[in-house]
């Protein structure tokens, strides 16, 4: 094979720029070929008509500013709704990709100037003035058949308390303080109506104490440590004061709870508070002087009748706070008005 065509490409080649300028062959451009082309290019006879309009050549519209405003993904937001009063109700407005825009009926009342107070009403009315009855015929039996609506009683004090203050679940502060409510009873049983302040007094100092000593052993925060304190001391409290109806006087107690059932049925009425508060007053007076005349008090029913329907107001106030849920009417609500009464019926009973 001969290697004449790499030799001619070595001789064409220097990499290293040894061969002479005078060796280099000079290139030798060829006639340009298209050259009749060009000269048809610049003749007019071969110039290119247009016959339409192109793209270019077409007037464009402008396009119309449009503000961030109008492009941006805000839904229109409707005005927000007045909740009807009541706690079935959410009353949460519309939900907006701009923000969370729900409020709780607490708000919304006190943004509409109106009270975040929402009361019982008649269904806890009717469970208060049941159970009413229930104490207020079973004293007319006996101590022993007096237990049983109070242990009733005791039981939803102990748990609405709890749940009245926002602390749900709160099974060990429940318990403790029903157990409290059951040992009262079962002291006072056994030392007797006599003996009844230091039965109550006494099963009171113990629970404060044992109350005390848990809260100290627990590992929560100091701030919820003296709230569950306070809580629990409280519940404690009411319950085991409620033992003051089997501490009572029969008839007092007879007289008292019947006038609470009918003061708390008339609360529920739809009237002015200011009216409703004296008509329910009236009609607890009327009560204890009807249930008195029978049960051998006397015109004395009125005092005590007028004295328990002030009590179950006051509880019944206190259920009514901020609000609370249908758990805290049903609980709370029903039997704050009793308990607070419990503690007056015991005085009145031994002092009349």
């Amino acid at each position: 094979m001969s290697n004449q065509p790499y030799q001619d490409y070595q001789g064409s080649y220097d990499p290293y720029g040894q061969q002479q300028p005078h060796q280099q062959q000079p290139y030798q451009q060829e006639p340009y070929q298209q050259q009749p082309y060009q000269q048809s290019y610049e003749d007019p006879q071969y110039t290119q008509q247009w016959q339409g309009q192109t793209w270019e050549t077409q007037v464009q519209e402008p396009v119309p500013v449009v503000s961030a405003a109008e492009t941006a993904y805000l839904p229109q937001q409707e005005p927000v709704q007045a909740a009807p009063q009541g706690t079935d109700d959410p009353g949460y407005g519309p939900a907006t990709v701009a923000g969370n825009s729900r409020i709780t009926d607490a708000q919304r009342a006190r943004l509409e100037g109106r009270s975040p107070i929402i009361e019982p009403g008649m269904q806890p009315a009717l469970l208060t003035a049941l159970l009413g009855l229930l104490l207020s015929g079973a004293a007319a039996v006996g101590s022993y058949a007096l237990l049983v609506p109070l242990v009733v009683l005791q039981g939803v004090t102990a748990a609405g308390w709890f749940r009245l203050n926002g602390m749900w679940p709160a099974r060990q502060g429940i318990a403790l303080a029903f157990a409290g409510g059951l040992t009262a009873d079962a002291a006072l049983v056994v030392a007797g109506r006599d003996n009844a302040p230091a039965a109550i007094l006494g099963t009171l100092g113990v629970w404060v104490l044992l109350v005390l000593v848990l809260q100290l052993r627990s590992h929560a925060d100091p701030d919820e440590r003296m709230y569950g304190l306070m809580a629990t001391v409280t519940s404690a409290a009411l319950t085991i004061l409620a033992t003051g109806f089997l501490a009572a006087e029969p008839d007092a107690v007879t007289v008292g709870a019947a006038a609470v059932a009918v003061a708390v049925l008339a609360r529920a009425l739809p009237m002015p508070t200011a009216a409703s508060v004296v008509v329910s007053l009236l009609a607890a007076a009327g009560a204890g002087i009807a249930v008195g005349g029978m049960a051998g008090v006397d015109s004395k029913g009125a005092l005590i009748g007028a004295a328990a329907a002030v009590c179950a107001l006051i509880g019944h106030r206190v259920a009514s706070y901020d609000y609370p849920s249908r758990f805290v009417h049903f609980t709370a609500g029903v039997a704050l008005p009793l308990a607070a009464a419990g503690p007056v019926l015991w005085i009145l009973g031994r002092g009349l």
